[in-house]
């Protein structure tokens, strides 16, 4: 029995392109990537939507609870729940904003900050490990392809979303 090994870009079939298959391809990646992300902070005591939060407070500073959800992809329920239960370990703080009192800041404790400092150090080996199969150039040819592909997927999510409300 011939020894399965991975094809080469010259001998993928037309059929294997196809915009199923990347999909699926995509999907499945995604799933393997993220994986080793969860199991990167799975000591933390945090899902990853929590050390995300922390992340983005980390690299951006104090920021309005709204700003966050966007940032970190979460609704404005999830965002409340994830402060919330930052907050309960004493990792975030709010406070009001100033342009408008009845806005929420948060803001990392001297404890969240340590946390995710030290976490996110590792965090970035072990995620340099798991993509470690990706020339830097590769690497940026995949970033600049998602991109690509993500802003036209979302245009026209926002195109059949206005038909649908135009009907």
């Amino acid at each position: 029995m011939k020894s399965k090994r991975p094809e080469t870009i010259a001998e993928t079939r037309p059929d294997e392109c196809s915009a199923t298959r990347v999909w699926l391809v995509l999907s499945k990646a995604a799933r393997a990537i993220e994986q080793n992300a969860l199991n990167s902070i799975s000591g933390l005591d945090l899902c990853l939507s929590d050390f995300a939060v922390l992340e983005v407070l980390l690299h951006k500073g104090p920021l309005p609870v709204s700003v966050i959800g966007k940032k970190v992809l979460l609704t404005s329920g999830s965002i409340t729940s994830a402060i919330d239960r930052l907050s309960a370990k004493n990792l975030v703080r709010r406070t009001a904003g100033l342009a408008d009192l009845r806005s929420r800041v948060v803001h990392l404790t001297p404890k969240g900050t340590k946390l995710i400092g030290k976490a996110f150090a590792q965090h970035s080996v072990d995620m340099e490990e798991t993509l470690a199969v990706l020339k830097a150039s590769e690497r940026a040819d995949l970033i600049r392809l998602l991109k690509k592909a993500g802003l036209w997927a979302a245009a026209r999510v926002d195109s059949n979303a206005e038909q649908r409300r135009n009907n």
